[in-house]
């Protein structure tokens, strides 16, 4: 188990599913109160059904349905949530999705709503939350969930991955301007996380992008939430949950060029040769 944490009031976007409900589950468990931002009420229900029981004494576990892309309903949202819970001690940017595909075989539109989702969904939930944790005693931390794929570009990611850099650029960005202010901030580099999405991106997924990420071992949800927890606890910028996603966070700038010339390459250029002969 993840160290534990001293309880406040956390709001995670993405909080129905995936990383952002095991994170949930923890922090409930710990006594935690909890605001879960999400667009599908129905799972924003059966998420809080699944929290209440794990609730800690005296922590309350908050739902509001909102597209975190809306600058204006996110502000709102966290808005009502200080109101009823405080000013957060923790904010996780967890909201996120995937449109793998090749540059021209995307629409425009994935492009755009990539970006909107992963890069500025996680910007305006930090606008939102960002003055009520200056006016709180104890600072707080922020952690934006990036991807693998922020760290080195992968085919089939045309879309996903600029959208990830983002985020990374982001996070590096304010933790330097926030530290002397006592927020901390983390980034997280997941590899493929056994989640809703990942099921659903499997369907979607070039050939070559699944050889790709197939080197790389899939995690569950909860064995990130954990890593996450235990960088939380460390105080740590940089968590990278899983052996290969350490490494690459470690040596990404050298060991990228050469995974690139002597592995993703080659083998793209023979599944194009197969795919050209079939």
């Amino acid at each position: 188990m993840p160290p534990r944490i001293a309880p406040g009031h956390a709001v995670i976007s993405g909080g129905s599913s995936g990383i952002g409900l095991a994170l949930a589950r923890r922090l409930a468990a710990s006594g935690w109160d909890l605001t879960l931002l999400a667009r599908d009420e129905g799972r924003l229900a059966a998420a809080r059904g699944a929290l209440v029981g794990r609730e800690g004494a005296g922590s309350s576990v908050r739902c509001a349905p909102v597209d975190v892309t809306d600058s204006e309903a996110t502000l709102r949202a966290v808005a009502d949530a200080i109101a009823v819970l405080g000013p957060p001690a923790l904010v996780v940017a967890s909201a996120g999705i995937v449109v793998p595909g090749t540059f021209d075989a995307l629409p425009l539109d994935a492009f755009r709503r990539t970006m909107e989702v992963n890069y500025f969904g996680t910007l305006h939930l930090v606008r939102a939350a960002l003055p009520a944790m200056r006016r709180a005693e104890g600072g707080g931390r922020i952690v934006m969930i990036a991807s693998g794929a922020a760290l080195l570009g992968v085919y089939g990611y045309t879309s996903y991955a600029p959208a990830k850099f983002a985020v990374r650029g982001l996070a590096e960005t304010l933790r330097s301007e926030l530290a002397p202010e006592g927020i901390g901030v983390s980034v997280v580099y997941p590899p493929d996380t056994d989640t809703p999405q990942l099921r659903a991106e499997l369907k979607l997924r070039p050939r070559a992008t699944s050889l790709i990420a197939g080197a790389a071992k899939v995690l569950s949800a909860d064995q990130v939430a954990d890593a996450i927890l235990r960088g939380i606890a460390r105080k740590r910028f940089t968590i990278a949950p899983g052996l290969e996603m350490s490494a690459l966070a470690l040596l990404h700038s050298l060991a990228g060029p050469l995974l690139h010339r002597f592995w993703f390459d080659p083998l793209i250029a023979r599944e194009r040769r197969q795919h050209d002969g079939a």
